[in-house]
């Protein structure tokens, strides 16, 4: 049965504001809107970084995130598998990664005060920014004290191998002749870099995918707020 003019003519003006009513831009979301939407897309991303880094074989499993040898052990390995030694260096690169993963957990008390403290002006900077604003926010509030906290967990595991230990011996005077980075004189000072770098990777990796699909998060929040940047 063919559509009258006149039903054309009523039905238009409601399909018109149908489609105004679906296009939400970012002007049109409020602060209390941004902001949540915000805090709970970095919560989400936050803690699902942190629990699969965490987890056994995050670090280790992981090759975005694997820690490897520092450089000058690894041209070293050619000799030490002449000497018999390649197995130490094996063993050393497991236990930097588990390392690393018993550091990571000690991190979410620290995201989320950092998602607590956000403004509406860090919040609208954010929703405006690249594609991995949230990580570099996160990095700037939080990369410092994580830091601190993580060496002395490093340390604790890293020093189980007597090589971590001789390695530690050898670079101690490094730094100062200028011939090895200053994060790579130490171990845990390496590993706790590595383990801070792989964790706003896999931040940046979950923001990317909020970003690519926020109505899959299942927060009606996050769709309203990430789906007005597309």
């Amino acid at each position: 049965m063919p559509i009258s003019r006149r039903t054309i003519a009523l039905l238009l003006p409601l399909s018109l504001l149908a489609a105004s009513a679906c296009a939400i831009s970012l002007d049109d979301l409020s602060n209390k809107d941004a902001s949540g939407g915000l805090k709970a897309a970095l919560e989400t991303g936050s803690n699902a970084a942190v629990s699969k880094l965490g987890a056994e074989g995050g670090f280790l499993n992981n090759d975005k995130v694997r820690i490897p040898l520092p450089k000058i052990l690894e041209q070293a390995r050619p000799l030490l598998k002449m000497t018999g030694k390649s197995q130490q260096l094996d063993e050393l690169v497991v236990q930097m990664n588990r390392a690393a993963e018993s550091a990571v957990p000690m991190a979410k008390p620290l995201l989320l005060d950092a998602v607590r403290s956000m403004t509406i002006t860090d919040a609208k900077n954010i929703l405006t920014g690249g594609d991995t604003s949230v990580t570099d926010f996160f990095r700037s509030k939080t990369q410092d004290k994580l830091a601190v906290q993580f060496q002395p967990v490093v340390k604790k595991v890293t020093d189980k191998s007597g090589l971590a230990t001789r390695y530690n011996t050898a670079m101690s005077l490094a730094p100062r002749l200028g011939v090895l980075a200053k994060d790579q004189s130490t171990v845990e000072g390496y590993v706790t870099q590595r383990a801070l770098d792989g964790l706003y990777t896999m931040i940046a990796e979950e923001e990317k995918a909020i970003r690519a699909d926020p109505i899959g998060t299942g927060s009606k929040l996050i769709g309203k707020v990430f789906g007005a940047l597309k």
